[in-house]
């Protein structure tokens, strides 16, 4: 059928080579830019929510979540080595399933990724208007809450939001410098609560009671710190962007899975030592227990680079969005007009039109069940890099590699069914959102996409 037209592997390299987007990133600022979009609201505020509800096991939470996406990062690295993108699962799923399954999830993947970031920015205000008013400044309530609770907007969100969009807007290499400066930032800030916190772990914190809910907690907790691991993908997305990617894009996505897998554990570890786990589930959850122990002036610090920090996660997601946006549009699968480059050599008009979405969605909406669909969607498109692994290495088994994944078939099986079991946990409601917003992205595929697309 005309709808499950494929395109072979060979058409993608030669796109590729035509490198329109300029090679700029080296495998640090890769791993970087993968710490910048995992580690914002997931340690900040995620490990806190999360520890109150599975208790010092939530360390086990990390870890199952950690391994589902992990084993889905190993994928990650062997297809971004052999078919250096930016379209990410989006072209993987072009390959493998056809063009109304790709087409479905490059809109899911950037609608999922413009939520994560407008959810990320909201979080990031509510710590900037904290901040504030520890100096003494009080902004007026009308500018930080939403019209459907009688104020203006989220105001700081929506302006933060079009600062990182003039940022992206002005090309890949100003964008590098300002997400590995507020990675080092938010990597400091970790460490400074680490070496503070484990001085005033108690353990019996630990030992009383480590798994209040038993597996059910710690599954629940999985679940939710999910969440907190998503953006190691957006390496992905810069294939185009990369010198090297055969070899960068593997290292980077696997490198950056480890380290904030450790640093997800160590915070676990101190937070739940330092305060009973019952007292947790706050949104400032680092901020909280340094200042329970005394370290006000610690506690201080931890706010303000969380501020500067967590920035870095609506830049990844802006950033990753454009790029699945302008792929599809150089197949025809969107407006031409969105594949266009300006100056800077980047799409500008793909990179407004998703900056002024995000500040849409951060500004004026309530995120807590579109943040809900963004799991949804990753777990499925997780699941696909891990079916296309199966395919593609049947297929093209004689296309170069930068790396290969170990286990096959077992370990990509295993994958497909921890997901399978994180999905098991989505309220129905999601689903319902997930489905009306897969039909939108059918009109579009139906109404203009089909007679549109390069592959006819």
């Amino acid at each position: 059928m005309q709808i499950f037209r494929k395109k072979t592997i060979e058409k993608v390299f030669g796109e590729s080579r035509k490198k329109t987007l300029r090679p700029t990133l080296r495998t640090i600022d890769l791993i970087l830019l993968g710490i910048g979009s995992v580690i914002g609201s997931g340690i900040l505020v995620l490990t806190g929510e999360a520890a109150s509800k599975a208790g010092p096991s939530v360390i086990f939470s990390f870890l199952i979540a950690g391994l589902a996406c992990g084993l889905t990062a190993l994928c990650y690295a062997e297809l971004s080595s052999t078919i250096p993108s930016s379209g990410s699962v989006y072209t993987y799923s072009y390959i493998t399933l056809g063009e109304i399954v790709a087409h479905c999830m490059g809109w899911l993947l950037a609608g999922s990724y413009i939520i994560a970031g407008a959810a990320i920015a909201n979080g990031w205000s509510s710590y900037f208007k904290s901040l504030l008013e520890g100096f003494g400044i009080i902004l007026p309530k009308k500018f930080t809450t939403l019209p459907s609770e009688g104020g203006y907007g989220n105001i700081l969100a929506i302006t933060v939001v079009l600062l990182i969009m003039i940022v992206l807007f002005k090309g890949t290499n100003s964008s590098k410098f300002v997400n590995n400066l507020m990675v080092a930032v938010k990597i400091i800030v970790i460490l400074l609560f680490v070496l503070v916190g484990v001085f005033y772990i108690t353990p019996t914190n630990w030992t009383d009671n480590f798994a209040p809910q038993g597996m059910s907690g710690i599954m629940i907790g999985a679940t939710t710190v999910f969440f907190a691991y998503l953006g190691f993908d957006t390496i992905s997305t810069s294939a185009e962007e990369t010198i090297n990617p055969q070899k960068a894009l593997p290292r980077a996505i696997i490198i950056t899975l480890l380290i904030c897998t450790v640093f997800y554990i160590m915070v676990c570890l101190v937070i739940t030592g330092m305060v009973p786990f019952s007292q947790l589930g706050k949104g400032d959850a680092l901020a909280y227990v340094l200042g329970v122990v005394g370290q006000d002036k610690v506690a201080g610090i931890v706010s303000l680079g969380a501020v500067i920090g967590l920035l870095s996660g609506p830049l990844g997601t802006m950033f990753a969005a454009v790029r699945i946006l302008f792929t599809m549009s150089r197949d025809g699968l969107l407006p031409k007009k969105l594949s266009s480059l300006n100056k800077s050599g980047v799409p500008g008009s793909t990179t407004i039109g998703v900056g002024l979405l995000m500040a849409i969605l951060t500004g004026f909406l309530p995120l807590g069940q579109l943040a809900d669909l963004a799991n949804v969607s990753y777990i499925i498109a997780f699941m696909l890099v891990s079916y296309s692994m199966f395919v593609i290495r049947r297929e093209y088994p004689d296309v170069k590699r930068g790396f290969i994944m170990p286990g096959m078939p077992y370990l990509p099986i295993i994958s497909i069914l921890l997901f399978i079991v994180l999905l098991y946990g989505i309220q129905f409601l999601t689903w319902i959102i997930f489905g009306c917003w897969i039909l939108v992205g059918l009109a579009i595929y139906f109404a203009y996409s089909v007679n549109h697309s390069k592959e006819r």
